[in-house]
């Protein structure tokens, strides 16, 4: 395993997953579970912790957590929407949220749990000409690994879009080259 020196705060990366050296940063995971149930929202806000309702405003009981930093969404229909900073956090914060029903009077289950979207970032060093990689590359969802091997496959292409600096009579400006 080749490994390169860490980036701040983190481990070495490991050259074989990461070649470019560079590792996203996960910022944001949304998910849904189905609690198979329907739920009386004002009963819950009553009764559970970091809950709010306002049925005027929002037709769902939103619960906040600050660690790990989650918010979920909490529907009648018994559906619920997590986003957490977290991927692992994710499922566990739904379960642990879903292991309270029972206890208002709801037989909430755990079914049809699915990550809807994971969102990361990185800096890649270089600015990039955003919309001729726009003109040329489709956009990409997918899985963590899915992710790390969407961003290798795409940072040989961040590299050809590469803003170029010039500096003229102490004067720099970018320069998109497209060709």
């Amino acid at each position: 395993m080749a490994e390169q020196g860490g980036l701040e705060g983190s481990q070495p990366v490991d050259l074989s997953k990461h070649p470019s050296g560079i590792v996203p940063t996960l910022q944001n995971i949304v998910s849904t579970v189905n609690l198979d149930c329907k739920l009386d929202l004002k009963q819950i806000a009553l009764q559970a912790r970091n809950a709010e309702y306002n049925p005027k405003r929002f037709a769902a009981v939103i619960m906040r957590i600050r660690e790990p930093k989650t918010t979920a969404l909490i529907f009648a229909s018994g559906k619920m929407v997590c986003t957490v900073q977290k991927v692992s956090s994710s499922q566990n914060w739904q379960q642990e949220v879903c292991s309270n029903y029972p206890k208002l009077g709801f037989p909430a289950k755990f079914k049809d749990f699915k990550i809807q979207n994971i969102v990361g970032s990185c800096d890649v060093k270089f600015p990039i000409r955003l919309e001729g990689l726009a003109y040329s590359h489709g956009a990409f969802s997918s899985v963590r690994d899915e992710t790390y091997t969407a961003f290798e496959n795409i940072y040989p292409v961040l590299t050809e879009f590469r803003k170029i600096y010039i500096c003229v009579g102490g004067m720099s400006a970018a320069v998109d080259g497209y060709g």
